[in-house]
């Protein structure tokens, strides 16, 4: 794979190697109105969809960074977006051009004042993933096999400026209207801000693995202080498959319920136990031990659930309490998502639509087990996404409902749900975090 030698960094850089993926986008759209001509509706537009997506993801990998980590985020979103942007926004979690083994040195040289090949036995100069923030190179000191993770230069200098450059289209993209929107952007902000604190990502990462240690089907690596630094992690190098790769892959029944199992027990017992949850849930983020062990090895994304928001969110997920009219009005009120300033035909217009969205959304949580399998309940998904984003009533409505936390708690389950189905994870126990509580 080419790697690079240098990342834009400078603001006018960035917004320069945008403009030119937006003239190439612009481009493709020429394109697609002479195919309307010549094909039918559906082959022109699979064709926009498949050079959009990528000359959108070749304009982003070289910038890495937040515009990169976005179309991460993206690529969760399978009841979203068209299948060739999931498809192409995907490499984004460990397949991108990696920087070159001078520049990695250099850096190092920057944070530590020696070359990598001075701190350890052995290192590797040539990465063995590389992904939106930073990449991950495997080194050997006394004898331990390690994972060194580097941050790419400049990343945390441009989250504001990147955030800043596309903000217009995504308030275009989801409705979002200017009032009230600042909230939103400045959550998506702070937590990519967070997630380049490398510092903080090893003080979570100790944390969460002390505070887990309950559950029996998840490892940690460990990591090392002395060996880190504001941009380089040093940790265990752990054993185990990628879990896209472990997805992908005919395998035991048996063996996709346990790992199953232990990716929704390691999730509920964070959010229900800990009121903070690991809210990056990418098969990146996930390893397959070969003997069919979890293993989580990024912290750089952690939320912590304040019980205001806590209590409401999942009162809702109870069915009795979603009928009773007086209770889930106040509910709403509670959660932002019904405002005192709309009018009484906002106010149903939402209601509706809510009650509807949650309706099925919290079906995983009426019976004692779930068979995420099922591919009727991820089509409901889709299907309903589909309904709302084709709803003109939607257009001209202030649609930016809820509280800032919907937007890391929402990706949680929408990127927990589709792990769990593309594991092929049947009788999920719901409740089953209880028992090492």
């Amino acid at each position: 794979m080419k790697t690079l030698d240098k990342i834009p960094t400078g603001k006018m850089q960035r917004a320069g190697k945008l403009l030119s993926t937006g003239a190439k986008v612009g481009v493709n759209y020429l394109k697609y109105y002479g195919d309307k001509i010549t094909k039918n509706e559906e082959e022109a537009k699979d064709n926009l969809n498949k050079n959009n997506a990528e000359d959108i993801y070749d304009g982003l990998k070289e910038l890495k960074g937040s515009a990169l980590k976005v179309a991460q985020m993206l690529s969760m979103e399978k009841n979203i977006l068209p299948a060739a942007y999931v498809e192409k926004f995907s490499l984004s979690q460990f397949q991108v051009p990696p920087l070159s083994a001078p520049l990695v040195s250099k850096i190092f040289k920057n944070y530590f004042g020696k070359r990598p090949t001075e701190l350890f036995d052995e290192f590797n100069p040539n990465s063995s993933n590389a992904a939106s923030i930073g990449q991950v190179h495997k080194a050997m000191k006394d004898g331990k096999e390690l994972a060194v993770k580097i941050q790419y230069p400049g990343v945390s200098e441009s989250i504001s400026s990147d955030l800043a450059m596309v903000k217009p289209i995504a308030m275009k993209m989801f409705n979002i209207k200017g009032k009230n929107s600042e909230q939103y952007f400045k959550e998506v902000e702070d937590k990519l801000l967070e997630e380049t604190d490398y510092k903080l990502e090893i003080e979570q990462s100790l944390e969460i693995k002390e505070l887990c240690k309950p559950l029996p089907s998840i490892a940690f690596p460990d990591y090392y202080p002395e060996l880190s630094n504001d941009k380089i992690i040093t940790m265990d190098w752990m054993h185990g498959k990628h879990l896209s790769e472990f997805c992908k892959e005919k395998k035991d029944p048996e063996l996709a319920k346990n790992v199953g199992q232990a990716l929704w027990d390691f999730y509920m017992f964070q959010i229900h136990h800990l009121r903070k949850v690991h809210a990056d849930p990418h098969p990146g983020n996930f390893l397959v031990s070969g003997a069919g062990k979890l293993i989580a090895i990024d912290f750089g994304c952690m939320k912590t659930i304040p019980e205001d928001f806590y209590k409401p969110y999942f009162e809702l997920s109870v069915r009795e309490n979603l009928e009773n009219k007086n209770f889930f009005d106040q509910k709403l009120l509670e959660l932002e998502i019904i405002r005192t300033d709309d009018s009484a035909e906002e106010r149903q217009f939402f209601t509706e639509i809510f009650h509807e969205l949650l309706f099925l959304f919290t079906t995983p949580f009426q019976n004692e087990t779930f068979d995420f399998s099922d591919q009727k309940f991820f089509s409901d998904i889709a299907n309903l996404g589909q309904k709302y984003a084709k709803n003109t009533q939607m257009k001209g409505r202030n649609a930016n409902r809820g509280s800032r936390h919907f937007i890391y708690m929402n990706r949680t389950f929408f990127g927990l749900y589709n792990l769990m189905h593309d594991i092929g994870s049947t009788e999920i126990k719901i409740n089953h975090y209880k028992e090492f509580i």
